[in-house]
């Protein structure tokens, strides 16, 4: 068993395949914890639920998301490459440093969340903000336990550990589906909060025993001032501030979803997690198992071999993402059937979630495609173009939401069309779908855009494509 957990793959498709799998393993039992939750709640709770996530996974992706997996890899990289026992100092010392850092803001966030939910959930009554209000200060020990996660999953690719690295999830979602099953009943929505902070535990502790196999000593030591803090920081800065921009979209999002009728926060976020899943498998899987490979190439100044590895990867993404998105867009009715339409969840919700993940399938082809363009911008160590360009992305984002949620209010050609094509006929309020709409827009834009730019980086550096 110790052996399987340390395997070590040999190239970039062995590694995106297990990391795919794991993910599609992972997404099977959201699913089913969505089924779950859709089987125990109903739309009503679940709005409060989704909504005291928002603080925490602030913190989540911008810090841990847009911090450490941008900076610790190729500083790592580099660090190993002088001494394994510089490294290993390094790491100690980061691990100790982020959780100080994370620790006083959890804190400061704690005795802020009344305050900060009155302005995420202006459409909440004073009972549901006081719901919201304790279930995200739960929440907010999650953060704690992915961001020393984080650095550990970044040992694992180093070392090419995939196998583990794919586990935690399915772990962390293994311990929501616990929550549900066997804390809901005593507990409720709080019941479902503690399995997720269980999730989180065992997200981390998989991944410890795998990366003291790959060498890494722990020290007691914390260094603020330390060179190598400095030099982590200013390359995740850039990149922290893009995906400042992008939670700060997700909370407008979810306050103008909390605006319009109930339900609504629920339609676009399991859309949302639907199409998540799939980027996740088609997208995000090539694009981590890719990138090691991609800053060793050009750090070794083997510019024809960066190419090779960038566009085959994007290749197959193509090839496997336009028939998925495809299936996704003609089938969206029978899956959301079977998903989550059954016990306290109603079929007006469904349908409008189903009208959603449509118009989100429309875009898949670029929200797979993206986590690699960002990737090989980072391979140049260049964390600032891709960040300009999300945050050009999310404020084209945030105007169209409110244009379309706007525009769907009344009875026009648009309005009209959605009915049609997504069978919404009976439903009198579709306001929601503008979010999804406007999403969809914004990630081609990005796209788009990243293309262009990422074309004119490599010109800089005279590799031919």
């Amino acid at each position: 068993m110790a052996s399987l957990l340390n395997l070590q793959t040999k190239n970039i498709n062995s590694g995106a395949w297990i990391i795919a799998i794991s993910t599609a393993l992972s997404g099977g039992l959201g699913f089913l914890r969505d089924y779950l939750l859709a089987d125990h709640f109903g739309s009503g709770p679940l709005d409060i639920y989704f909504a005291a996530f928002r603080i925490p996974d602030f913190i989540y992706n911008i810090l841990i998301v847009g911090g450490i997996v941008v900076a610790f890899l190729p500083l790592f990289s580099e660090y190993f490459a002088k001494g394994k026992e510089e490294a290993w100092e390094f790491t100690s010392n980061l691990i100790n440093v982020f959780l100080s850092f994370l620790i006083v803001l959890c804190l400061l966030l704690f005795f802020l969340a009344p305050v900060l939910m009155k302005l995420i959930t202006p459409g909440f009554d004073a009972l549901q903000q006081q719901q919201t209000v304790l279930l995200t200060r739960l929440l907010l020990l999650s953060p704690l336990l992915f961001g020393i996660s984080s650095i550990f999953s970044g040992i694992l690719q180093y070392f090419n550990r995939f196998l583990v690295y794919g586990l935690a999830p399915i772990l962390y979602n293994l311990g929501i589906i616990s929550g549900i099953l066997f804390l809901a009943p005593s507990f409720g929505i709080t019941g479902v909060v503690l399995g997720v902070l269980l999730g989180a535990a065992l997200y981390l502790l998989i991944q410890i025993p795998t990366a003291l196999n790959c060498g890494f000593k722990y020290r007691p030591i914390l260094r603020f001032k330390e060179a190598s803090v400095k030099e982590f920081f200013l390359l995740a800065l850039p990149r922290i501030f893009g995906i400042s921009v992008q939670q700060i979209n997700t909370i407008f999002i979810t306050a103008i979803a909390s605006t319009l009728i109930s339900g609504s926060l629920v339609v676009f976020t399991f859309s949302y997690n639907f199409s998540n899943f799939i980027t996740g498998i088609l997208g995000t899987s090539f694009a981590v198992a890719a990138f090691p490979g991609l800053s060793k190439s050009l750090a070794e100044l083997k510019n024809k071999e960066f190419i090779d590895n960038f566009s085959s990867t994007f290749r197959k993404i193509i090839y496997l993402v336009v028939p998925a998105s495809v299936f996704v867009f003609l089938f969206k009715n029978q899956i959301i059937t079977f998903w989550l339409r059954h016990g306290l969840f109603s079929s007006i919700d469904a349908n409008l979630i189903a009208a959603s993940l449509g118009l989100l399938s429309l875009g898949l082809f670029a929200s797979c495609l993206i986590p690699l363009i960002f990737r090989g911008f980072f391979a140049f160590k260049d964390t600032k173009t891709p960040t300009l360009i999300s945050i050009f992305s999310v404020l084209s984002n945030i105007v169209m939401c409110l244009f379309f949620t706007n525009v769907l209010y009344y009875e026009n050609y648009l309005s009209l069309f959605f009915r049609i094509i997504f069978h919404l006929q009976g439903i009198n309020d579709i306001r929601v779908l503008g979010l999804s709409l406007a999403l969809f827009v914004s990630t081609v834009v990005q796209f788009i855009l990243m293309i262009v730019f990422f074309k004119r980086r490599i010109t800089e550096k005279s590799i031919k494509i």
